[in-house]
This record gives structure tokens, C-alpha cells and sequence, in this order.
């Protein structure tokens, strides 16, 4: 059974692990193989490579290997070979048990790239092993009296294998008396019976031995027998009668087991073995307590009685013959009281903390206190445990109360584990105890203390603000609130200098920052105090002092006192051409306000004219000459001496020292002379760099500044035109010897133009005999008027040819002529083909331009309904009703452009109303204006747009 569960567990682990690696991949392979148990070490499986459609190098460069989770390996893999081999002898009863089907569940694993397979090995059943049973033999007494078709329950066999190779069938042999049969029952499982289907006979065998055989249903069938022995019982006639119909006992609550109560008798009247009584319990919970002598009718005590649960008992005895026949009787036992219960302590109530300032006689706990013996065995008598300030005290029958005794101090003692011990005055006397635990509440009685009298720390120079610098910690020996200590920075002051503008305190961690960065070269250490208080009511404090001393971090430079730099003038050594070896030149004398190693300088020569001839002394910056000097050297020599400083990392400075290696002052004053140009002219050319810098930065801020305006400058005429509603003054020519017929009817005033206007005056239109969605005249965003193709359509007029003469009632009268003042016709100037009576003067017409520009301006408050944004100086003379013929000249004021009708075709007078109508409805093809050269300019600034 044990290999059976760990096998079904086994199996339950492979189950899941092969549902968790169908989870982690979604393009696995699945091989199955079918193998018969018991199969010897390293038979074949299966070729898996072949199967799985892998090549052997697969398998090896991918390290292909088994996983099996934590079950056995029974199957192991041959990579030489691509085949899977027996490892382990495999007996399918270990491993699934009654389980079918049985199957191994592995997975092989490839990598580079990964790579799992799923495979599954049935292991097949064969027929090796027997049914069992699990007794040799069985013994069964039976009356000859015994019915026909008495049954009687055998042992049941036990083969573990399954299907056609388990157990199949039960025979019994010889079958003279008895037959086997098999019952199956609801769990599934069968039952064995042994049926009697001849009556026994005692005086013709007393004794029958019978051989049980269960049979597998292997090809090579595997059996199991079992041995039935049968004695046949003579018939009895005579019942046992018992000596006495009730018997009595006493017995302590206390007595061991084993102990004689009493013994029963009853006698039998027949011979033999039917004269033979035997005792036994009629109650099986009277059992569990006591046991009775099968032949002697001895009753003993089994078990642990108890006075407290039952104080009697009351026992059914049953005598029997061995023929069935049997009488009854009584045993009443009194049971005595013994000292076995200790006392029972119950917490009825009971404080978890107490104040320690609390007074004495405070009530801890109430405690009731029962002992379930009687008499002296049951009277309790309490102590506690010594060295405490706690008394236990009595208030009625069973119970007490827990009082203090004394001060409480939480400092000395936070808790206190109070025992208290209950005994009986039996004999012997038994006791209990209980601890109760007593948390001792904190009172705010102790001041904060520091961990030192003092505290001293150092930072270097240069840290990041907000530093954390090092901690004051100090303790209270209070509890929660009370100890919780906050820490202030007291008020003070160094060299004039508050405290707190150098440094701050965490008031919950104590953690002191440096509040900005320290120098060490303006102060060295500085002291303050830090006060820690506590969070009780009232609060307790305490203070300690502090110093703080500033470390020097290498953080200047060496500083060259000699030789002075100066671009003023060159300072040169001078060395004669006679000077020895060790010759000294001239020393550099440097210095390090830093302090410590990082003041301790050292020079080296960085550059020389010529490196053999000069050296630096280490320490002492001395510059020397390191051989003769000769008339090959050059007289101008330059040197680049580095001062360095030892910290670290390490800081320097350069100095140039010139020298002039002559005899004779005039050489030395020519080469000094080359040292200075030199240096002139590098000043020079670093300031033609900054120049030259200085105007391309001018330059490209004076190009984005203009840009911006010309930007500025455009979107303010838009606003402009916006403002003002586009609609400029138009100043036509009206068409020579035109009547005005204002009086006679002959011709509408407004027949041929209607006016459709929107919220935006720049969207208004002007038509000629056209829906209102059509436009004639429109003005571009930048002032400049143009007809779009569209509009140029409705005021195209038929060909000249197909065009009436106008009547001579449709002229204007002289009088009523618009223009300028003096206007005449005159005979050179041809009906229709010229401009008005007489034309007004390029200063007339550059005066009425600048005039209707400066109307649309300044009285746009002032405009009307019907004057097309004209000022009141137009109207109401300059309404539409006066609007030309657009076939003639029309400037447009604030444009040089002028649109003129088609210098091919003369111009012709208006026709009658009803031709004009039908002109404008027939027309197609719009006349092109002339351009002047401004309009000229402007459309091919509008087409590059």
C-alpha cells in the first residue's frame, strides 16, 4: 500500500510538471511508446532521434538530457545512439499499483536553441505475480445442526496485477458439503463465501479440510490456495444457567489496570464439549473499561475510571455453551473518590499593563479557582512566586484577587510574571499554577541621556550642503511616547555667524547636515549644542555640546611669487657663456595656502629650448645649469617650470622663464626684443578670434530681428485690411457721353450690380447679374485688388460686333459727369476707346489714391450701408448705383495696379438695359487687364507666395 500511494503521488508530480512545460511552450513534440514491465537493464525503448525526426549531432550540440522532475529515472538516453534505453528494472505494481493505464511522463530537453519534447512510455502489465492470501489457513466451527444455504465469510485473495492477469475465480476443493461463491460488492471489491449445501453430519466426520485456490487469467496461469479447517460441533441441548442474577463490587477511581472486581460462574448440564460455558461483555462500551475471562468468568479492570464522570457502572455478563445456548446476569460496581483532579485556576479578568505610579492595593486580576474532589481533596490554598509586590487575596468560595503590594518602578521592572500556585489538602496534595504576564506602563520620570559627555567630528572642506556630518544619539529610559527623543539645535552664535546658517539636526534621527559648504582656509572647527527632549507631558531635556573641525581638502592651486608673469614686459635671466656646471639660473618660488601635504610642492621642467642644458631642483625650485655652457646654444632660451602640490589629486601652475645665454647686454636686449613680439602677437591674434566672433553673433541677431519686422510689419496690414473691412474707395471712370437718366426711368440705377455682403467685410461681393454666391471683385490679404478667373467671367461682355450702339437718351449731361473739375469731351478722344471727358492728372489721381487709403483708416466708425467702405466725402454721390462699366479703366486705391478691359476690342458704350442683361447672362470668356508695372511686380510676388 505505501508504494502504491507514492507511486499515485509520483505520478500526480508528473501529471503537473507535464501541464507546467505544455504551458511555457506552444510548439512542442510528443513521442509515445509502449514497453511490457520487468524489462531487463538497458533494453530498448525506442529510437527517439528517429522518431522525433532529430539528428544525432542535434542531440549532442543541443546537450540533449531527461527531465523527470523529482520522480526516479527508470529511462535514460544514449545519445550516441538517439535511442532510450531501460535504467532501472520496472515493475508496474511499485509504480501505479491498481492504476491503469501506467505510463512514465518525461521530458527531453535541447538547447541552443531550446527546445522540449514530451514523452510518454506505457508500461504494460504482465502476469508475474500470483494471488495472496494474506492467511494460510482458516478455522470455522460449525453445528451439525447448521442450516442449508448457511453462508460463511472467507478470506479474500490479493493479486496485483491488473486486467486479464489479476484475479479471475475461486475454486474449492473437495466440494462435497460446501461451495464457493463471489459477491461484488458496492466499493467494487469482491466478496468470498463459503455455502453449505449439504447438511454436516458429526458422527460421520467431525473434522473437514477443504482447499481454497484463486486462479489469474494469465496465459500461464498463476494461482494462490488457503487451507479451511471445519469442525463439526456436536448439537447441544442444555443452556448455561449463572450462579448469581447480580453480583457487586467496589473499586478506588485510582486502581491500576488488571485489578480483580469479581468472579462470575454458571454451569452447563451436557457432557463434553457442549457442557464447556464461556464468559463475555454483552455491552461493548462496558469493554473499553473492563474484561471478563472467557472460561473462569474472572472480571477485571482495563481502563482508567474516573469518580468525577461516573460514580457507578452496571456490567451484562453472557454466558454460552458452545452450541449457542446462553443466560445473563448483572455485575454493579461503586466506584470510590481519590485525590486525582487538581485545582482549576480560570482567569475571570485580568489587566495586560498597569500605570507605574500606581497606588497599593491596585487589583490585578480575578481569578476563580475550582477543585473537583470532595471533601479534603478538594480545599485550595493559593501562593505566589517570592520577590514580587503583588498579595493574593480571597473575597468568597473560589475567588480571589491579584493586588499590588508596593511601588512599581517600569525602569527597574517593565513586566512582571506573576505565578500563581493552587494546591489541594489531599493526601497526596496535587497543584496547578498559571502565569499571568503584567506589562508595567511607562511614566515620563526620566530625562533623555546623551551617549556622550561630548561629541567631536570633522568634515572636510568643500562638501555638498545637506551633508550628513555624524549623529547625536541620546536615550530615555522611558517607554513609547516618553522615550521618544527629538533633537533642537540651540540658539548660538560663531564669529558673528549663526549656528543654524553652518549646520541643522534631523529632529527625529539626530543626524547633523552641514547647511552650506565649509572652508578651511576661513574657519577651522566651531562648537555648538545640541538639546534632545522627550515627547512627554511635560517634556524632559538635556543637552551636550559639539564641535565640528573642517578638514583641509587640496583645493588650491599652487600660487608662483617668482618670476612675477606680466604681459607688460618680458623679465629675462641671463647667463653668461662661462658659466660651470651647477651654474644657478634663477629659483621659482611657488606657495599653497592648503595646508598639511597638500602645501608641499615639488618642480618639475615641463618644456625646455634645449631640456640638457638647465635642471629644477625637486624641492627647492632651483633652476641650475646641467653642463658647460657653449657658443652652440642659442641665446634665447625658454623654460616651462610646473608646480605641483602633493595632494590628492595633486594641483599645479606653469610659470615661463626666459633666459639669455650672452656675454653682451646689446645681444641680450635684441633677443628680449624677440620674446616680446612673440607674445604680441598672440595677444593679437586671440583678439581677432573674439572679434571676429563679436560680428557674426551681430550679424545673425541684426537677420532675426528683421526677419521678425518684415513678419510685424505684414500682419499688421492684414489687421489693417481686417479692421477696416478691405473695401478701399473706388475711383472709376465713367465711360464718355453717358446720360444720366436718374429722372427718367429709362435705366435703373442698380439694374446691372448687386451687393452681397457678410459679417467680414473682406468676403463681401460685388456682382453683375449674378447669384450672390458669385464674386466680382475680391482684395487679397495684402491690399493689392485682383480678379480671380471666376470673377473675371462676370464681367466679361460679349464682342464688340455683337453689341448694339448705344442710345443717345443714355448719356450723362455734361453737369453730371464725374471727375474733375473743367472735364470736356473733345473730338480726338473716340466714343467708348478713351478715358474720361478729361482725364484727371497722375498728381490728381496719386492725390485721390492716397486719399481714399487715408478715408479707409480713419473713418471706418463712419461707414454706411451701400458705400462699399467709402467715407462720407463719397456719398451718397459714390454709391453703387454710380459704379462704371468695369470694361473701362478702374483704379484701386492703395494699389498701382489698374484693371482695364481688352486693348484689342474698342470700348463700347453701355447698351440698353435688356441687352446688358443678356450680355452678362451669355458671357463666357473675361477680359484680361492690363498690367501696369507695379501690378506687375506685386502678382509675381502673390505667385511666389
Amino acid at each position: 500500500m505505501v508504494f502504491c500511494k507514492m507511486s499515485e503521488r509520483t505520478m500526480a508530480r508528473q501529471v503537473l510538471l507535464f501541464i507546467w512545460f505544455v504551458s511555457l511552450s506552444s510548439a512542442l513534440g510528443q513521442v509515445s511508446y509502449s514497453i511490457p514491465e520487468e524489462m531487463a537493464k538497458g533494453s530498448l525503448v525506442g529510437n527517439i532521434a528517429q522518431d522525433l525526426g532529430l539528428d544525432l549531432k542535434r542531440l549532442k550540440s543541443g546537450k540533449a538530457r531527461i527531465y523527470t522532475g523529482d520522480s526516479a529515472e527508470y529511462i535514460e538516453l544514449n545519445k550516441e545512439r538517439g535511442v532510450l534505453l531501460i535504467k532501472e528494472r520496472i515493475d508496474r505494481e511499485a509504480l501505479c499499483g491498481q492504476t491503469t493505464p501506467c505510463a512514465l511522463h518525461f521530458q527531453i530537453i535541447l538547447e541552443n536553441p531550446m527546445q522540449l519534447y514530451r514523452v510518454t512510455v506505457e508500461i504494460q502489465d504482465i502476469n508475474d505475480n500470483a494471488p495472496i492470501f494474506s492467511l494460510n489457513e482458516m478455522k470455522f466451527e460449525i453445528s451439525e445442526l447448521a442450516q442449508t444455504g448457511a453462508k460463511f465469510d472467507l478470506e479474500t485473495a490479493v493479486d496485483t496485477d491488473v486486467g486479464l492477469n489479476g484475479l479471475q475465480r475461486y475454486t474449492l476443493k473437495p466440494s462435497d458439503n460446501f461451495v464457493v461463491k463471489t459477491q461484488s460488492l458496492a466499493d467494487g471489491s469482491k466478496a468470498v463465501e463459503m455455502v453449505l449445501q449439504k447438511p454436516l453430519d458429526r458422527e460421520k466426520q467431525d473434522h473437514i479440510s477443504l482447499l481454497l485456490t484463486a486462479v489469474d487469467g494469465g496465459e500461464v496461469q498463476m494461482s494462490g490456495t488457503m487451507l479451511i479447517h471445519i469442525t463439526v460441533l456436536d448439537a447441544n441441548d442444555n443452556a448455561p444457567v449463572c450462579s448469581q442474577s447480580v453480583y457487586k463490587a467496589s473499586i478506588a477511581e485510582n486502581s491500576a489496570k488488571g485489578t480483580v472486581l469479581t468472579t462470575v460462574s454458571a454451569s452447563d448440564a451436557d457432557q463434553g464439549s457442549n457442557g464447556v460455558v464461556t464468559y463475555s461483555l454483552s455491552s461493548a462500551a462496558s469493554a473499553t473499561l473492563f474484561d471478563i475471562g472467557q472460561y473462569d468468568g474472572v472480571l477485571r479492570l482495563t481502563g482508567n475510571i474516573d469518580y468525577e464522570k461516573n460514580k457507578h457502572y452496571q456490567i451484562a455478563i453472557q454466558a454460552s455453551d458452545q452450541g449457542g445456548h446462553t443466560d445473563s446476569c448483572k455485575v454493579i460496581i461503586d466506584v470510590t473518590d481519590t485525590n486525582d483532579n487538581k485545582p482549576v485556576i480560570s482567569i475571570m479578568s485580568k489587566s495586560n499593563d498597569i500605570s507605574e505610579n500606581s497606588p497599593p492595593g491596585t487589583v490585578v486580576a480575578m481569578m476563580n479557582i475550582q477543585d473537583a474532589d470532595t471533601n479534603q481533596n478538594g480545599i485550595v490554598k493559593c501562593d505566589l512566586n517570592e520577590n514580587i509586590p503583588f498579595i493574593i487575596h480571597s473575597s468568597s468560595d473560589g475567588f480571589y484577587s491579584l493586588l499590588t503590594d508596593g511601588d512599581l518602578d517600569r525602569e527597574r521592572e517593565s513586566e512582571y510574571n506573576i505565578s500563581v500556585t493552587c494546591a489541594d489538602e489531599g493526601v497526596p496534595s496535587l497543584s496547578s499554577s498559571v502565569t499571568l504576564s503584567l506589562q508595567i506602563s511607562d511614566v515620563n520620570d526620566n530625562a533623555p541621556v546623551f551617549d556622550k559627555s561630548s561629541y567631536e567630528a570633522s568634515v572636510q572642506e568643500n562638501n555638498t550642503p545637506g551633508l550628513s556630518i555624524f549623529t547625536v544619539r541620546a536615550r530615555d529610559a522611558d517607554f513609547n511616547q516618553n522615550a521618544r527623543v527629538s533633537y533642537i539645535l540651540e540658539d548660538s552664535s560663531f564669529n558673528g555667524v549663526p549656528v543654524s546658517s553652518l549646520v541643522s539636526v534631523s529632529a527625529d534621527s539626530g543626524v547633523i547636515h552641514a547647511v552650506r559648504s565649509f572652508d578651511y582656509e576661513q574657519i577651522k572647527d566651531f562648537q555648538f549644542r545640541v538639546k534632545a527632549q522627550d515627547g512627554g507631558s511635560p517634556p524632559l531635556s538635556s543637552n551636550v555640546s559639539v564641535k565640528i573641525t573642517i578638514q583641509d581638502q587640496n583645493d588650491n592651486a599652487p600660487q608662483v611669487l617668482y618670476p612675477v608673469q606680466s604681459g607688460a614686459s618680458v623679465v629675462a635671466e641671463i647667463v653668461p657663456r662661462s658659466a660651470d656646471v651647477g651654474y644657478l639660473v634663477t629659483k621659482v618660488v611657488a606657495v599653497d595656502v592648503d595646508s598639511g601635504q597638500n602645501a608641499w610642492l615639488s618642480y618639475k621642467l615641463q618644456k625646455a629650448t634645449d631640456r640638457a642644458l638647465f635642471e629644477v631642483g625637486l624641492q627647492n625650485g632651483e633652476i641650475r645649469t646641467v653642463r658647460q655652457v657653449t657658443d652652440k646654444d642659442a641665446v634665447k632660451q625658454r623654460l616651462t617650470v610646473v608646480v605641483e602640490d602633493n595632494g590628492q589629486p595633486s594641483r599645479s601652475a606653469t610659470v615661463n622663464v626666459n633666459v639669455a645665454v650672452a656675454d653682451s647686454f646689446p645681444e641680450v636686449i635684441s633677443e628680449f626684443t624677440d620674446f616680446t613680439h612673440d607674445k604680441d602677437y598672440n595677444d593679437n591674434l586671440t583678439f581677432y578670434l573674439v572679434l571676429a566672433l563679436a560680428v557674426v553673433s551681430f550679424l545673425f541677431i541684426v537677420s532675426i530681428i528683421a526677419i521678425l519686422s518684415v513678419k510685424c510689419y505684414r500682419w499688421r496690414r492684414e489687421r489693417m485690411f481686417y479692421k477696416s473691412g478691405a473695401n478701399l474707395p473706388v475711383i472709376p471712370y465713367y465711360p464718355p457721353l453717358y446720360a444720366d437718366v436718374g429722372g427718367t426711368g429709362t435705366l435703373q440705377h442698380v439694374y446691372n450690380y448687386e451687393v452681397c455682403r457678410t459679417t467680414d467685410s473682406r468676403k463681401s461681393d460685388l456682382k453683375y447679374g449674378r447669384p450672390c454666391s458669385e464674386s466680382i471683385i475680391s482684395l487679397d490679404s495684402s491690399g493689392t485688388q485682383t480678379l480671380t478667373h471666376a470673377q473675371m467671367e462676370t464681367l466679361n461682355f460679349d464682342d464688340s460686333d455683337k453689341q448694339k450702339p448705344p442710345s443717345a437718351d443714355w448719356r450723362f449731361t455734361q453737369n453730371q459727369r464725374p471727375g474733375p473739375s473743367g472735364a470736356a469731351a473733345t473730338p480726338e478722344v473716340a466714343v467708348g476707346t478713351g478715358p474720361w471727358p478729361n482725364p484727371p492728372t497722375e498728381a490728381e489721381q496719386l492725390q485721390a489714391l492716397m486719399a481714399a487709403a487715408n478715408e479707409v483708416s480713419e473713418a471706418t466708425n463712419t461707414l454706411g450701408p451701400g458705400t462699399m467702405g467709402l467715407s462720407t466725402r463719397y456719398s451718397p454721390q459714390f454709391t453703387l448705383q454710380h459704379v462704371p462699366d468695369y470694361r473701362q479703366n478702374v483704379y484701386i486705391p492703395g494699389s498701382t495696379a489698374t484693371l482695364t478691359s481688352n486693348q484689342q476690342q474698342p470700348q463700347q458704350a453701355l447698351p440698353p438695359p435688356q441687352a446688358a442683361i443678356a450680355a452678362a447672362a451669355a458671357q463666357s470668356e473675361p477680359p484680361k487687364a492690363a498690367q501696369t508695372p507695379a501690378s506687375k511686380k506685386k502678382s509675381t510676388k502673390k505667385e511666389k507666395k
